[in-house]
Protein backbone atom coordinates (compact mmCIF):
# COMPACT_ATOMS: atom_id res chain seq x y z
CA UNK A 1 0.00 0.00 0.00
CA UNK A 2 2.76 2.44 0.66
CA UNK A 3 4.42 1.54 -2.52
CA UNK A 4 1.01 2.50 -4.27
CA UNK A 5 0.50 5.44 -2.52
CA UNK A 6 4.16 6.90 -3.50
CA UNK A 7 3.50 6.32 -6.81
CA UNK A 8 0.48 8.30 -7.00
CA UNK A 9 1.31 12.35 -7.79
CA UNK A 10 0.95 14.96 -4.49
CA UNK A 11 -1.68 16.47 -6.60
CA UNK A 12 -3.88 13.63 -7.37
CA UNK A 13 -3.61 12.63 -3.33
CA UNK A 14 -5.15 16.20 -2.92
CA UNK A 15 -8.08 16.16 -5.11
CA UNK A 16 -9.23 12.34 -3.69
CA UNK A 17 -11.18 13.88 -0.81
CA UNK A 18 -12.42 16.71 -2.87
CA UNK A 19 -13.56 14.34 -5.75
CA UNK A 20 -15.35 11.83 -2.66
CA UNK A 21 -17.15 14.93 -1.04
CA UNK A 22 -18.71 16.13 -4.88
CA UNK A 23 -19.72 12.40 -5.39
CA UNK A 24 -21.78 12.83 -1.29
CA UNK A 25 -22.73 15.87 -2.28
CA UNK A 26 -24.26 14.67 -5.63
CA UNK A 27 -25.83 11.69 -4.08
CA UNK A 28 -27.58 13.73 -1.61
CA UNK A 29 -29.18 15.98 -4.31
CA UNK A 30 -29.88 12.62 -5.90
CA UNK A 31 -31.49 11.51 -2.60
CA UNK A 32 -33.43 14.81 -2.28
CA UNK A 33 -35.20 14.53 -6.12
CA UNK A 34 -36.06 11.00 -4.87
CA UNK A 35 -37.98 12.37 -1.24
CA UNK A 36 -39.21 15.27 -3.44
CA UNK A 37 -40.80 12.97 -6.12
CA UNK A 38 -41.95 10.48 -3.60
CA UNK A 39 -43.69 13.09 -1.31
CA UNK A 40 -45.40 14.89 -3.94
CA UNK A 41 -46.60 12.08 -5.75
CA UNK A 42 -47.88 10.68 -2.21
CA UNK A 43 -49.35 13.67 -2.17
CA UNK A 44 -51.23 13.74 -5.33
CA UNK A 45 -52.87 10.53 -4.73
CA UNK A 46 -53.90 11.10 -1.55
CA UNK A 47 -55.30 14.78 -2.33
CA UNK A 48 -56.79 12.50 -5.21
CA UNK A 49 -58.63 9.94 -3.31
CA UNK A 50 -60.27 13.27 -1.24
CA UNK A 51 -61.34 14.47 -4.53
CA UNK A 52 -62.64 11.29 -5.87
CA UNK A 53 -64.64 11.46 -2.61
CA UNK A 54 -65.96 14.48 -3.71
CA UNK A 55 -67.89 13.08 -6.46
CA UNK A 56 -69.79 10.63 -3.59
CA UNK A 57 -70.33 13.96 -1.82
CA UNK A 58 -71.84 15.44 -5.57
CA UNK A 59 -74.52 12.32 -5.44
CA UNK A 60 -75.69 12.81 -1.89
CA UNK A 61 -76.24 16.02 -2.44
CA UNK A 62 -78.01 16.04 -5.58
CA UNK A 63 -80.03 12.92 -4.48
CA UNK A 64 -81.13 14.87 -1.29
CA UNK A 65 -82.05 18.19 -2.61
CA UNK A 66 -84.25 16.45 -5.60
CA UNK A 67 -87.53 15.13 -5.69
CA UNK A 68 -87.90 11.65 -3.93
CA UNK A 69 -89.35 10.51 -7.91
CA UNK A 70 -85.95 11.60 -9.85
CA UNK A 71 -83.57 10.51 -6.76
CA UNK A 72 -82.27 7.18 -8.87
CA UNK A 73 -81.59 9.30 -11.88
CA UNK A 74 -79.28 11.47 -10.28
CA UNK A 75 -77.01 8.66 -8.56
CA UNK A 76 -76.81 7.27 -12.34
CA UNK A 77 -75.95 10.36 -13.85
CA UNK A 78 -73.49 11.03 -11.47
CA UNK A 79 -71.37 7.45 -11.45
CA UNK A 80 -71.71 7.23 -15.42
CA UNK A 81 -70.32 11.35 -15.38
CA UNK A 82 -67.48 9.95 -13.39
CA UNK A 83 -66.51 7.00 -15.58
CA UNK A 84 -67.01 9.14 -18.59
CA UNK A 85 -64.43 11.96 -17.76
CA UNK A 86 -62.04 9.75 -16.64
CA UNK A 87 -61.89 7.55 -19.86
CA UNK A 88 -62.19 11.04 -21.52
CA UNK A 89 -59.70 12.38 -19.82
CA UNK A 90 -57.33 9.43 -20.59
CA UNK A 91 -58.08 9.35 -24.16
CA UNK A 92 -57.46 12.80 -24.79
CA UNK A 93 -58.26 15.31 -22.10
CA UNK A 94 -54.97 15.37 -19.93
CA UNK A 95 -52.45 15.68 -23.02
CA UNK A 96 -55.05 18.21 -24.35
CA UNK A 97 -54.64 20.00 -21.12
CA UNK A 98 -51.14 19.40 -20.41
CA UNK A 99 -49.85 20.20 -24.11
CA UNK A 100 -45.84 20.49 -23.09
CA UNK A 101 -44.69 23.22 -25.54
CA UNK A 102 -47.61 24.21 -26.93
CA UNK A 103 -48.87 27.52 -25.85
CA UNK A 104 -52.21 28.33 -28.07
CA UNK A 105 -55.79 28.25 -27.80
CA UNK A 106 -56.95 24.86 -29.68
CA UNK A 107 -54.94 21.33 -29.56
CA UNK A 108 -56.60 18.17 -29.15
CA UNK A 109 -54.16 15.28 -27.34
CA UNK A 110 -54.08 12.15 -27.77
CA UNK A 111 -54.07 9.35 -24.88
CA UNK A 112 -52.19 9.37 -21.56
CA UNK A 113 -49.40 6.82 -21.15
CA UNK A 114 -48.25 6.43 -17.45
CA UNK A 115 -44.57 5.63 -16.29
CA UNK A 116 -43.38 1.72 -16.92
CA UNK A 117 -43.18 -0.91 -14.72
CA UNK A 118 -40.67 -0.62 -12.11
CA UNK A 119 -39.62 2.68 -13.42
CA UNK A 120 -35.96 3.28 -13.11
CA UNK A 121 -34.74 6.84 -11.33
CA UNK A 122 -33.31 7.91 -14.20
CA UNK A 123 -36.09 8.04 -16.63
CA UNK A 124 -38.79 9.44 -14.02
CA UNK A 125 -39.86 13.03 -13.38
CA UNK A 126 -37.84 13.59 -10.22
CA UNK A 127 -38.39 17.15 -9.87
CA UNK A 128 -42.30 16.45 -10.01
CA UNK A 129 -43.83 13.65 -9.77
CA UNK A 130 -45.67 9.87 -11.44
CA UNK A 131 -47.20 10.71 -14.56
CA UNK A 132 -49.81 8.42 -12.80
CA UNK A 133 -50.47 10.22 -9.80
CA UNK A 134 -50.29 13.82 -11.96
CA UNK A 135 -52.76 11.95 -14.07
CA UNK A 136 -55.10 10.81 -11.79
CA UNK A 137 -55.20 14.07 -9.56
CA UNK A 138 -55.98 16.32 -12.55
CA UNK A 139 -58.53 13.76 -13.44
CA UNK A 140 -60.70 13.79 -10.39
CA UNK A 141 -61.08 17.81 -11.19
CA UNK A 142 -62.45 17.26 -14.38
CA UNK A 143 -65.44 14.76 -12.99
CA UNK A 144 -65.91 17.80 -10.39
CA UNK A 145 -66.98 19.89 -13.54
CA UNK A 146 -69.31 18.04 -14.92
CA UNK A 147 -70.94 17.17 -11.34
CA UNK A 148 -72.12 20.70 -11.22
CA UNK A 149 -73.93 20.77 -14.23
CA UNK A 150 -76.07 17.44 -13.37
CA UNK A 151 -77.52 19.10 -10.25
CA UNK A 152 -78.24 22.21 -11.93
CA UNK A 153 -80.14 20.24 -14.79
CA UNK A 154 -81.98 17.98 -13.04
CA UNK A 155 -85.58 16.51 -12.51
CA UNK A 156 -86.63 17.04 -16.67
CA UNK A 157 -83.54 16.41 -18.90
CA UNK A 158 -83.06 13.13 -20.73
CA UNK A 159 -79.99 11.07 -19.30
CA UNK A 160 -78.06 10.11 -22.68
CA UNK A 161 -78.07 13.36 -23.88
CA UNK A 162 -76.81 14.85 -21.06
CA UNK A 163 -74.20 12.68 -20.79
CA UNK A 164 -73.31 12.82 -24.52
CA UNK A 165 -72.70 16.76 -23.37
CA UNK A 166 -70.53 15.33 -20.07
CA UNK A 167 -68.43 13.41 -23.42
CA UNK A 168 -67.95 17.06 -25.37
CA UNK A 169 -67.30 18.83 -21.97
CA UNK A 170 -64.56 16.33 -20.10
CA UNK A 171 -62.66 15.75 -23.24
CA UNK A 172 -62.76 18.87 -25.29
CA UNK A 173 -63.94 21.94 -23.50
CA UNK A 174 -62.73 21.81 -20.17
CA UNK A 175 -59.14 20.72 -21.54
CA UNK A 176 -59.02 23.21 -24.02
CA UNK A 177 -59.89 26.03 -21.41
CA UNK A 178 -57.59 24.43 -18.52
CA UNK A 179 -54.42 24.75 -20.88
CA UNK A 180 -54.85 28.17 -21.18
CA UNK A 181 -53.97 28.61 -17.08
CA UNK A 182 -52.60 25.23 -16.19
CA UNK A 183 -51.00 24.48 -19.05
CA UNK A 184 -48.93 27.02 -19.11
CA UNK A 185 -51.16 28.63 -22.11
CA UNK A 186 -51.85 32.26 -22.84
CA UNK A 187 -53.45 33.54 -19.30
CA UNK A 188 -51.00 31.88 -17.12
CA UNK A 189 -48.33 33.94 -19.55
CA UNK A 190 -50.87 37.39 -19.02
CA UNK A 191 -50.65 36.96 -15.57
CA UNK A 192 -54.18 35.34 -14.47
CA UNK A 193 -53.95 33.30 -11.35
CA UNK A 194 -56.58 30.91 -10.27
CA UNK A 195 -54.68 28.31 -7.34
CA UNK A 196 -57.34 25.26 -7.22
CA UNK A 197 -59.64 26.59 -9.93
CA UNK A 198 -62.25 29.08 -8.68
CA UNK A 199 -62.64 29.92 -12.71
CA UNK A 200 -60.71 27.03 -14.34
CA UNK A 201 -62.71 24.49 -12.71
CA UNK A 202 -65.83 25.87 -10.92
CA UNK A 203 -67.19 28.74 -13.22
CA UNK A 204 -66.48 26.60 -16.18
CA UNK A 205 -69.27 24.21 -14.48
CA UNK A 206 -71.34 26.79 -13.72
CA UNK A 207 -71.23 28.51 -17.11
CA UNK A 208 -71.80 24.94 -18.96
CA UNK A 209 -74.80 24.56 -16.19
CA UNK A 210 -76.31 28.30 -17.25
CA UNK A 211 -76.03 27.60 -20.59
CA UNK A 212 -78.37 24.03 -19.76
CA UNK A 213 -80.63 25.79 -17.74
CA UNK A 214 -81.50 28.09 -20.52
CA UNK A 215 -81.80 25.49 -23.25
CA UNK A 216 -83.64 23.65 -20.91
CA UNK A 217 -86.41 25.42 -19.46
CA UNK A 218 -87.52 25.09 -15.96
CA UNK A 219 -89.64 22.44 -13.88
CA UNK A 220 -93.09 22.21 -14.74
CA UNK A 221 -95.07 24.08 -11.88
CA UNK A 222 -91.66 26.07 -11.14
CA UNK A 223 -92.98 29.30 -12.13
CA UNK A 224 -96.35 29.58 -12.05
CA UNK A 225 -99.24 32.52 -12.15
CA UNK A 226 -96.18 34.96 -11.57
CA UNK A 227 -95.35 33.08 -8.52
CA UNK A 228 -91.78 30.91 -7.54
CA UNK A 229 -93.24 27.64 -6.20
CA UNK A 230 -90.48 25.72 -3.94
CA UNK A 231 -90.10 21.92 -4.83
CA UNK A 232 -88.43 20.55 -1.72
CA UNK A 233 -86.12 18.31 -1.82
CA UNK A 234 -86.56 14.37 -0.71
CA UNK A 235 -84.02 14.64 2.16
CA UNK A 236 -82.18 17.13 3.69
CA UNK A 237 -79.98 14.48 5.68
CA UNK A 238 -78.95 12.96 2.82
CA UNK A 239 -78.03 16.86 1.10
CA UNK A 240 -75.97 17.49 4.45
CA UNK A 241 -74.23 14.63 4.41
CA UNK A 242 -73.26 15.21 0.56
CA UNK A 243 -72.44 18.90 2.01
CA UNK A 244 -69.68 17.22 4.41
CA UNK A 245 -68.29 14.98 1.92
CA UNK A 246 -67.78 18.02 -0.19
CA UNK A 247 -66.22 19.94 2.56
CA UNK A 248 -63.52 17.01 3.58
CA UNK A 249 -62.64 16.48 -0.19
CA UNK A 250 -61.95 19.76 -0.37
CA UNK A 251 -59.00 19.75 1.63
CA UNK A 252 -57.64 17.37 -1.12
CA UNK A 253 -59.37 20.00 -4.17
CA UNK A 254 -56.72 23.06 -2.15
CA UNK A 255 -53.81 21.38 -0.27
CA UNK A 256 -52.71 19.05 -3.25
CA UNK A 257 -52.86 22.11 -5.86
CA UNK A 258 -49.70 22.83 -3.65
CA UNK A 259 -48.33 20.70 -6.21
CA UNK A 260 -45.46 19.78 -4.10
CA UNK A 261 -44.54 17.97 -0.42
CA UNK A 262 -40.84 17.67 -0.59
CA UNK A 263 -39.70 20.26 1.28
CA UNK A 264 -40.56 21.76 4.99
CA UNK A 265 -41.73 25.07 3.10
CA UNK A 266 -44.30 23.20 1.11
CA UNK A 267 -46.22 20.59 3.07
CA UNK A 268 -46.05 23.69 5.76
CA UNK A 269 -47.74 25.38 3.19
CA UNK A 270 -50.10 22.57 2.43
CA UNK A 271 -51.15 22.54 6.10
CA UNK A 272 -52.05 26.66 5.48
CA UNK A 273 -54.23 25.49 2.58
CA UNK A 274 -56.26 23.13 5.00
CA UNK A 275 -56.88 25.81 7.50
CA UNK A 276 -57.71 28.43 5.00
CA UNK A 277 -60.35 26.27 3.56
CA UNK A 278 -61.76 25.16 6.33
CA UNK A 279 -62.26 29.00 8.00
CA UNK A 280 -64.07 29.47 4.39
CA UNK A 281 -66.35 26.90 4.34
CA UNK A 282 -67.17 27.77 7.94
CA UNK A 283 -67.74 31.74 7.76
CA UNK A 284 -69.79 30.58 4.85
CA UNK A 285 -72.02 28.54 6.61
CA UNK A 286 -72.40 31.11 9.50
CA UNK A 287 -72.76 34.02 7.09
CA UNK A 288 -75.75 32.68 5.45
CA UNK A 289 -77.15 31.21 8.82
CA UNK A 290 -77.52 34.65 10.12
CA UNK A 291 -78.64 35.90 6.85
CA UNK A 292 -81.54 33.63 6.26
CA UNK A 293 -82.51 34.59 10.02
CA UNK A 294 -82.32 38.21 9.54
CA UNK A 295 -84.42 37.40 6.20
CA UNK A 296 -86.55 34.93 6.54
CA UNK A 297 -87.29 35.06 9.83
CA UNK A 298 -86.18 31.75 10.08
CA UNK A 299 -82.94 29.85 9.00
CA UNK A 300 -82.73 28.30 5.79
CA UNK A 301 -81.02 24.42 5.95
CA UNK A 302 -80.40 24.62 2.18
CA UNK A 303 -78.89 27.89 2.01
CA UNK A 304 -76.37 27.25 4.95
CA UNK A 305 -75.62 24.00 2.89
CA UNK A 306 -74.67 25.93 -0.17
CA UNK A 307 -73.30 29.09 2.20
CA UNK A 308 -70.54 26.40 3.15
CA UNK A 309 -69.73 25.54 -0.62
CA UNK A 310 -69.53 29.02 -1.91
CA UNK A 311 -66.78 29.60 0.54
CA UNK A 312 -65.35 26.68 -0.27
CA UNK A 313 -65.30 27.75 -4.02
CA UNK A 314 -64.57 31.84 -3.09
CA UNK A 315 -61.27 30.66 -1.52
CA UNK A 316 -60.28 28.04 -3.91
CA UNK A 317 -57.96 30.74 -6.08
CA UNK A 318 -56.31 31.52 -3.41
CA UNK A 319 -56.47 29.36 -0.58
CA UNK A 320 -52.58 29.97 0.31
CA UNK A 321 -51.75 33.36 1.01
CA UNK A 322 -54.67 34.99 2.88
CA UNK A 323 -54.72 35.02 6.50
CA UNK A 324 -57.43 33.21 8.63
CA UNK A 325 -59.34 35.97 8.83
CA UNK A 326 -58.60 36.90 5.03
CA UNK A 327 -60.00 33.52 4.29
CA UNK A 328 -63.09 33.88 6.74
CA UNK A 329 -64.43 37.17 4.96
CA UNK A 330 -63.71 36.07 1.50
CA UNK A 331 -65.70 32.76 2.47
CA UNK A 332 -68.45 34.89 4.24
CA UNK A 333 -68.87 37.17 0.85
CA UNK A 334 -69.42 33.92 -1.04
CA UNK A 335 -72.30 33.29 1.40
CA UNK A 336 -73.67 36.01 0.95
CA UNK A 337 -73.24 35.94 -2.37
CA UNK A 338 -75.26 32.19 -2.35
CA UNK A 339 -78.34 34.54 -0.57
CA UNK A 340 -79.36 36.97 -2.86
CA UNK A 341 -78.51 35.12 -5.78
CA UNK A 342 -80.22 32.47 -5.80
CA UNK A 343 -83.61 34.27 -5.47
CA UNK A 344 -82.51 36.46 -8.16
CA UNK A 345 -81.93 33.04 -10.66
CA UNK A 346 -85.91 32.81 -9.92
CA UNK A 347 -86.71 36.38 -10.91
CA UNK A 348 -85.24 35.38 -14.27
CA UNK A 349 -86.94 32.37 -14.20
CA UNK A 350 -83.62 30.22 -14.89
CA UNK A 351 -84.53 26.61 -12.48
CA UNK A 352 -81.29 25.84 -11.15
CA UNK A 353 -82.47 23.11 -9.27
CA UNK A 354 -79.23 22.54 -6.54
CA UNK A 355 -77.99 25.84 -6.71
CA UNK A 356 -75.06 25.00 -8.99
CA UNK A 357 -74.79 28.36 -10.76
CA UNK A 358 -75.14 30.79 -7.59
CA UNK A 359 -72.24 28.49 -6.04
CA UNK A 360 -69.52 27.39 -8.08
CA UNK A 361 -70.15 30.48 -10.89
CA UNK A 362 -70.95 33.23 -8.88
CA UNK A 363 -68.80 32.94 -5.96
CA UNK A 364 -66.43 31.17 -8.62
CA UNK A 365 -66.08 34.97 -10.14
CA UNK A 366 -65.91 36.14 -6.58
CA UNK A 367 -63.42 34.44 -5.68
CA UNK A 368 -61.10 34.59 -8.56
CA UNK A 369 -61.36 38.85 -8.30
CA UNK A 370 -60.26 38.10 -4.62
CA UNK A 371 -57.12 36.82 -5.57
CA UNK A 372 -56.32 40.65 -5.92
CA UNK A 373 -56.33 41.13 -2.29
CA UNK A 374 -53.31 38.53 -1.46
CA UNK A 375 -51.81 37.41 -4.46
CA UNK A 376 -49.98 39.22 -7.35
CA UNK A 377 -52.54 39.33 -9.96
CA UNK A 378 -54.31 42.62 -10.98
CA UNK A 379 -58.07 43.11 -10.91
CA UNK A 380 -57.51 43.70 -15.19
CA UNK A 381 -55.92 40.24 -15.92
CA UNK A 382 -58.30 38.44 -13.29
CA UNK A 383 -61.07 39.67 -15.26
CA UNK A 384 -59.74 39.06 -18.46
CA UNK A 385 -59.34 35.24 -17.26
CA UNK A 386 -62.63 35.02 -16.09
CA UNK A 387 -64.38 36.83 -19.44
CA UNK A 388 -62.29 33.96 -21.28
CA UNK A 389 -63.40 31.44 -19.52
CA UNK A 390 -67.11 32.63 -19.35
CA UNK A 391 -67.26 33.43 -23.06
CA UNK A 392 -65.91 30.37 -24.17
CA UNK A 393 -67.75 27.98 -21.92
CA UNK A 394 -71.24 29.41 -22.57
CA UNK A 395 -71.19 29.82 -26.11
CA UNK A 396 -69.87 26.18 -26.55
CA UNK A 397 -71.65 24.77 -24.04
CA UNK A 398 -74.72 26.73 -25.78
CA UNK A 399 -74.14 25.46 -29.12
CA UNK A 400 -73.82 22.04 -27.83
CA UNK A 401 -77.06 21.86 -25.89
CA UNK A 402 -79.01 23.44 -29.06
CA UNK A 403 -77.52 21.02 -31.38
CA UNK A 404 -78.71 17.98 -29.08
CA UNK A 405 -81.89 19.56 -28.72
CA UNK A 406 -82.72 19.56 -32.09
CA UNK A 407 -80.91 16.16 -33.03
CA UNK A 408 -81.72 14.32 -29.78
CA UNK A 409 -84.05 16.30 -27.90
CA UNK A 410 -82.68 16.58 -24.13
CA UNK A 411 -86.05 17.06 -22.33
CA UNK A 412 -88.17 14.17 -21.16
CA UNK A 413 -92.10 14.56 -22.18
CA UNK A 414 -94.34 16.26 -19.45
CA UNK A 415 -96.24 13.27 -18.55
CA UNK A 416 -92.50 11.67 -17.79
CA UNK A 417 -91.72 14.55 -15.68
CA UNK A 418 -94.44 14.61 -13.32
CA UNK A 419 -94.10 10.88 -13.39
CA UNK A 420 -90.36 10.88 -12.51
CA UNK A 421 -87.42 10.12 -13.93
CA UNK A 422 -87.21 7.40 -12.47
CA UNK A 423 -89.50 5.44 -13.77
CA UNK A 424 -89.47 7.22 -17.39
CA UNK A 425 -85.77 7.21 -18.10
CA UNK A 426 -84.55 3.92 -15.75
CA UNK A 427 -88.08 1.33 -14.89
CA UNK A 428 -86.56 1.88 -11.39
CA UNK A 429 -86.89 3.94 -8.20
CA UNK A 430 -84.78 5.12 -5.45
CA UNK A 431 -87.76 4.14 -2.96
CA UNK A 432 -90.09 2.03 -4.48
CA UNK A 433 -92.13 1.09 -0.63
CA UNK A 434 -93.44 4.84 -0.51
CA UNK A 435 -94.83 4.95 -4.03
CA UNK A 436 -96.45 1.86 -3.82
CA UNK A 437 -97.58 2.83 -0.03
Amino acid sequence: MNLMKSLIPAAAIVALPQMGLAQEAAAEGEAALHTQYIFTTLLFLMAGFLVFFMAAGFAMLEGGLVRSKNVAMQMIKNVALFSIAAIMYWLVGFNTMYPGDFNGFFAIGGPTVLDPVGVDPAEAALDYASIGSDFFFQLVFVAATASIVSGAVAERIKLFPFLIFVVVLTGILYPISGSWQWGGGWLSEAGFSDFAGSTVVHSVGGWAALAGVIVLGPRIGKYKDGKVHPMPGSNLALATLGTFILWLGWFGFNGGSQLAMGTVGDVTDVSRIFANTNMAAASGAVTALILTQLLYKKPDLTMVLNGALAGLVSITAEPLAPTLFGALWIGAVGGIIVVFTVPLLDKFKLDDVVGAIPVHLFAGIWGTIAVIFYGEASLGTQLLGIAAYGVFTFVGALILWTILKAILGIRVSEEDEINGLDMAELGMEAYPEFSKG
